[in-house]
């Protein structure tokens, strides 16, 4: 008897000691919280791979919890200030989403600035951001920043191969730096989160939109318009610039080997290769909206530069319009091209 309470106690122990190694092994739950779908490629091909790699990367003491589609509550215009705030851990948002908060990051989504390859502006973007652009993100702690593969025009029923033919027409941006685009183009902006769209194409609350091909899939975006249009050789009107980031006093309250979890997953080898993905799912979008009968038209060079002639003075403004807060736009400008110029075709 007193044998087999011993032994009771010995397996209890061990039981114990056993629960003890499994909650020490994962000693910090963050929540991840962003506006598309869990089967969104957002998440499927970017934030669960990261999310793996941090998690690897602890030895098992990190977890990190996704929720898509605002499941936490709220709007996607709140993710960047539920994030400041702590309501969540962390976030991944359209910058634009909140306008004014990003100013410099914004220099990426210029036309003529953004062309067509966005791992090479991402990694211009890691190699801007401690020297140009960090002053952005205040109460935050940046995991890596990224864009999309470019605004292309979508349109419900309308054809368009011309500035002229945009004249008129209501089309969805979810930046201000897109709104001037399609204001120079003669069109009015509405804004809106981008899982608004289908509803708003359907009852023809805009005519279309300057959004990736990506987004086609997750939004049936097919199945709204009829038309997708880009430039020669994939040239789009700018693009959007997103990002993954901390809670400030989250991180800063993280030990040093928690840190470099997160840090040696967000490299720049990293940032990079969000790029490829983008590029792929952007891909993959045209093919399903082509597949379901939809009409891609790729401008010729000679249509093409007359869009660049329409959208240049967009630069100018975007220069102005930072002036007013201290930035000079204009070096910000000629560095983000010289390193996009850099980093292009690499790999």
């Amino acid at each position: 008897m007193k044998r087999r309470t011993m032994m009771g106690a010995m397996a209890g122990t061990a039981v114990a000691m056993t629960l003890a190694s499994a909650a020490a092994a994962q000693d910090y739950t963050f929540r991840l919280h962003h506006l598309l779908g869990a089967r969104s490629p957002a998440q499927t091909e970017m934030l669960e791979p990261w999310a793996k790699q941090v998690e690897e990367n602890s030895g098992g003491q990190v977890k990190i919890e996704i929720f898509p589609a605002m499941t936490l509550g709220g709007r996607p215009p709140e993710l960047v200030q539920q994030a400041r705030d702590g309501v969540v851990d962390l976030i991944w948002t359209v910058n634009g989403y909140t306008p004014g908060l990003f100013p410099r990051t914004e220099v990426m989504e210029l036309p003529t600035v953004f062309k067509n390859d966005p791992r090479a502006a991402n990694l211009a973007l890691f190699d801007m951001f401690e020297s140009d652009l960090k002053d952005d993100y205040k109460g935050l702690e940046v995991m890596f920043l990224h864009v999309h593969a470019g605004q292309a025009i979508h349109m419900v029923d309308k054809e368009v191969r011309a500035p002229a033919d945009l004249a008129g027409t209501k089309l969805r941006i979810p930046t201000r730096t897109g709104a001037w685009v399609i204001e120079a183009l003669g069109a009015s902006p509405i804004g809106m989160p981008v899982p608004e769209l289908p509803p708003a194409l359907q009852k023809k609350v805009v005519d279309g939109a300057l959004i990736p091909f990506e987004i086609i899939p997750p939004l049936a975006i097919q199945d709204q318009t009829q038309y997708q249009i880009e430039g020669f050789e994939e040239e789009r009107l700018g693009t959007t610039t997103f990002q993954v980031s901390m809670n400030g006093d989250r991180w800063a309250g993280l030990p040093d080997d928690i840190k470099k979890a997160f840090k040696d997953a967000s490299g720049r080898d990293w940032w990079g290769k969000v790029g490829d993905v983008w590029r792929g799912t952007d891909d993959f979008g045209l093919k399903i909206a082509t597949d379901a009968g939809n009409t891609h038209i790729e401008l010729t060079e000679a249509e093409t530069q007359a869009f660049r002639d329409a959208v240049a003075p967009v630069v100018d403004r975007w220069i102005a319009d930072v002036a007013g807060s201290g930035i000079d736009g204009a070096a910000l400008v000629e560095k983000a091209r010289k390193l996009v110029a850099d980093n292009a075709g690499s790999m």
